[in-house]
């Protein structure tokens, strides 16, 4: 089986539903999700309401799926966003929207390498162990680009042995709470009404709830590897859909009942990194301290790594368009993995982290928020664009699907996620932390990204027509 390359293609049939929702709900990165994540929002945000907050954003990202996922069967190329949006909206649309997919993931992924580096640091301090966080944090590149290399299926398999230990801990956490009743005003549907889920501070909580959902939209990318793909899809983004919403929704409401509805948003204000890990200690003892920190950092990895093969995907199918170099197309002969993508986007990786190294910027203040506030605008923007090429490509294909899911849900995906991107730009200082004009110009610089593409796409139309026309299609 070869590609216009001739070096082969991804291997196929070489995942199943339960690896690509393992990448899928890695890169959501639970543990770091909750623990990190979450405390803010009920400090900032909506206080008790931020389990209801979870679950309006996973109504909307159920809403995105459905047209999302009626597109799959005609999508047979890992390219992910570009390949959708090439096809309803053609290809200077869809080079927009790979810009922007690339820029949400690579600022994600430098901004979880700061991470990972700033608790490995505090993790090895006290054992005397002091080296600069960039150190940390490209030693955790040489391994993920190892581990990136081999057969997607032991990533799969590493993905969901973190995912689970992260999942069983956080979940002896939210049990413990329930089984002891609650805390000082016991259990209450409190986080579900709607006058404390549209409270004020919404807009603040949804921010940092949206940023929770970064990569789920992964599960195309695998579509080329994937063991029936035109069933497996869909089920897989459904089900980390639901996983995602309905754990955090279920742990954010546990730790809410721990501290009180009413005290809850006082106390994650007073502790924003003890927040979980005290109650923790309170329930579990001190060994699940040690446990959850030591759960963060390979959080922290398989997140690294979900999204180290995502944009493997994106170079490979970006390569094999011909639209950027094109031994990135070529895949391992025993692995089948893009690993020529690989390397490169490591490369990149190194360069921009050494970049921050130079500068002196701080790894969480500045390199982790800033990275994360332009990841979320960005996939935003990518996912309106892909909910428009939806109802465009049904609006232009013959296909017996019902007008609720390739026109209404659709339609009503991109009203949200266009208020989600409002919502987010206006917030952006809170959420990055920085007052800075270049923080305050995120939204802009997402926008004129997209714009950039698009004119990368006519300037080729112009000189090789032949290559535009097939943009999208290079994969089919």
């Amino acid at each position: 089986m070869t590609d216009v390359t001739g070096n082969g293609r991804l291997q196929g049939n070489s995942i199943s539903l339960a690896h690509i929702v393992f990448f899928v709900v890695a890169a959501a990165a639970p543990m770091t999700a909750v623990v990190g994540a979450t405390p803010p929002a009920f400090a900032f945000g909506n206080g008790a309401g931020v389990p209801g907050a979870f679950v309006l954003a996973g109504l909307l990202y159920l809403l995105f799926s459905v047209g999302y996922t009626a597109m799959t069967p005609y999508i047979t190329g890992a390219g992910g966003f570009f390949s959708y949006i090439s096809k309803g909206l053609g290809g200077a649309a869809g080079i927009g929207g790979a810009l922007m997919a690339l820029m949400a993931y690579f600022a994600i992924q430098i901004g979880i390498y700061a991470l990972f580096a700033v608790f490995m640091q505090a993790t090895l301090a006290p054992l005397g162990i002091e080296l600069p966080w960039w150190v940390w944090a490209l030693a955790a590149l040489v391994v993920i680009v190892f581990f990136g290399r081999r057969n997607i299926a032991i990533s799969g398999r590493i993905l969901g042995a973190c995912m689970i230990a992260e999942l069983l801990i956080l979940l002896l956490l939210d049990v413990a709470i329930v089984l002891q009743g609650g805390g000082p005003e016991g259990m209450t549907l409190s986080g579900f009404r709607p006058s404390e889920v549209f409270g004020p501070g919404l807009g603040v909580s949804m921010v940092f709830v949206l940023g929770a959902y970064i990569g789920f939209e992964a599960t195309a990318i695998f579509a080329e590897e994937a063991h029936q793909p035109e069933r497996t899809i869909p089920r897989a983004t459904y089900v980390a859909v639901f996983l995602i919403t309905v754990f955090y929704a279920f742990s954010t409401w546990a730790i809410s009942q721990y501290y009180g509805p009413s005290s809850v948003r006082a106390s994650a204000e007073a502790a924003l990194e003890g927040f979980y890990f005290d109650a923790a200690a309170d329930l579990l003892g001190p060994w699940s301290v040690q446990a959850m920190n030591l759960l963060l950092l390979t959080s922290l990895f398989a997140c690294l790594l979900s999204f180290h093969n995502t944009l493997n995907r994106y170079f490979y199918t970006l390569a094999s368009e011909s639209l950027v170099w094109r031994k990135m197309a070529h895949v391992h002969p025993d692995h089948g993995s893009p690993h020529v993508a690989g390397l490169v986007q490591a490369g990149l990786v190194a360069l921009i982290i050494a970049a921050f190294a130079f500068g002196a910027a701080d790894p969480y203040t500045v390199v982790f928020s800033w990275m994360a506030g332009l990841a979320v605008l960005a996939i935003l923007g990518t996912q309106i664009l892909v909910s428009v090429s939806v109802i465009r490509f049904f609006h232009r294909e013959q296909h017996r699907r019902s007008a609720l899911v390739v026109l209404v849900a659709p339609a009503l995906a991109t009203l949200g996620l266009l208020g989600a991107f409002a919502l987010v730009g206006s917030n952006i200082s809170l959420l990055t932390g920085s007052e800075s004009p270049i923080v305050l110009a995120f939204p802009i610089l997402v926008i004129a990204t997209g714009a950039f593409g698009a004119v990368i796409a006519l300037t080729i139309k112009a000189r090789n027509p032949a290559l535009y026309a097939g943009l999208g299609r290079g994969l089919d």
